[in-house]
């Protein structure tokens, strides 16, 4: 039972919870233990941390939507009991858990949720997500946890100071209109509404004056409106388009797409079906369950480019920090989100959600433009603070600051390197547990 709670008292410590600050200490007491502790307590941590699923599906979909919550939390659970048994020492814990944040960022099942460095969102000490990422975070996280299990009181100093570092001010020198339409995520199946909605809150907004860019969530409508051309009047629109294939967004200016962009990393199990040709009949009996039909798959992206200098990125990408990586690295001068939050209904995801995606701002030093569906619509400076936003669950537009900046972050430069120093120390772990055996339990 301990563990499971010291779990849930972990989970407390990410968003969209506001008790980062405590995060050390339910984790100095989880840098020890093995399989049972890490199983209880992966159990109690994403029994919590993912509890928007069930919410969110079953207000969709009805009581079967929240069947897929237990098998997700149970395999997420087996990772952290893994971890535990893989790390029977507290230093080989701190790098190894790093590791495995990285690692649930790759391959096909990729789900990037719970890393340890979100509890710094709130922290003016997110700025050093600059210099190596939401993994660097992450890792000073547990290096206060484990100076808080060695009983090393002075490590809690800098973690305190990471609550009260001072941030320059900076201003954004030009103005997008980001729409939210605030539409149902299942979506009109003729776009005629959806078209409507978005013609009549750009127009209300570019009325205001003072937009030289306009924003409209993922998958907002079907096809460009004829008629905007005569509302935008040269200015440029960044819009998610609703296809069969691919989840795209599209650069549109001047009466033609001048880009787009394809998604490439598509939402497991509702984008894209892994393993289907095993697991078709498991899909199609969720398919009729949920009145969906036969769903097929969305054709991924071939790659990760800007939109001229736009950096534009689609919903689920956002938790990934090698999508916002890319995109600075090749050129984006501001990150544009277009998203669909809608999805996730009554529940706290979509809050969560968008507290993840703030440190891509951070790690990337470009301003951040997030336009969805039914919110959170807003822009976030270069250093994680939201300056400007609207209200979640209601049609309406925003005029957003932001500005197009040049140069790279220590972390585009450099990327991962966190992990690899994570990887060092739990080598370092092993060594001194193997050779020192006084370092058994260190």
């Amino acid at each position: 039972m301990r563990p499971f709670l010291l779990g849930l008292a972990l989970a407390l410590t990410l968003p969209p919870f506001p008790l980062g600050f405590l995060a050390p200490l339910p984790l100095a007491f989880l840098l020890r233990g093995g399989f049972r502790e890490g199983f209880l307590a992966g159990v109690g941590f994403w029994g919590l941390h993912l509890l928007w699923l069930p919410q969110s599906f079953a207000s969709l979909f009805g009581p079967l939507g929240a069947l897929p919550f237990l098998p997700l939390v149970l395999v997420k659970a087996l990772s952290f009991g893994l971890l535990f048994a893989l790390t029977p020492s507290p230093l080989m814990r701190v790098g190894g858990w790093v590791v495995l944040e990285w690692l649930t960022e790759q391959g096909e099942l990729a789900f990037p949720w719970g890393f340890l460095g979100y509890a710094l969102v709130e922290a003016p000490g997110r700025v050093l997500a600059s210099l190596g990422g939401v993994y660097f975070l992450s890792l000073l996280v547990l290096l206060a946890a484990y100076g808080l299990a060695r009983r090393h009181l002075w490590a809690l100093l800098p973690w305190a100071l990471l609550w009260f570092l001072p941030l320059p001010k900076v201003a954004g020198t030009q103005k997008a209109l980001l729409v939210q339409g605030n539409l149902n995520p299942l979506w009109d199946p003729q776009g005629e509404l959806d078209e409507s909605v978005y013609l009549r809150l750009t127009g209300e907004g570019l009325a205001q004056k003072g937009a030289d860019l306009i924003v409209w969530p993922e998958t907002a409508v079907w096809r460009i409106p004829p008629s905007v051309d005569a509302l935008l009047q040269g200015r440029p629109l960044l819009t998610g388009l609703n296809l069969f294939g691919p989840n795209r967004a599209v650069l549109y200016q001047g009466g033609g797409i001048l880009a787009h962009y394809d998604k490439t990393r598509l939402v497991p199990f509702g984008e894209r079906f892994p393993f289907r040709e095993v697991l078709g009949g498991a899909y199609g009996f969720f398919f009729r369950a949920f009145g969906l039909g036969e769903l097929a798959d969305r054709t991924p992206g071939k790659r990760v480019a800007p939109l001229g200098p736009y950096g534009v990125f689609i919903c689920y990408e956002s938790a990934f920090p090698s999508v916002a990586l890319a995109l600075a690295r090749e050129g984006a001068k501001v990150l544009v989100l277009l998203t669909n939050d809608a999805w996730y209904g009554p529940s706290f995801g979509g809050r969560q959600h968008f507290a993840m995606g703030r440190l891509r701002a951070v790690e990337t030093g470009l301003w951040l433009l997030r336009a969805g569906n039914d919110g959170v619509t807003a822009s976030v400076d270069p250093f994680g603070r939201v300056v400007a936003a609207i209200p979640p669950h209601q049609e309406g537009f925003l005029l957003a600051p932001y500005a197009l900046k040049e140069g790279k972050t220590p972390y585009v430069r450099l990327g991962d390197w966190a992990v690899a120093l994570a990887l060092t120390i739990f080598l370092l772990g092993l060594i001194l547990r193997v050779r020192l055996p006084g370092w058994r339990n260190r």
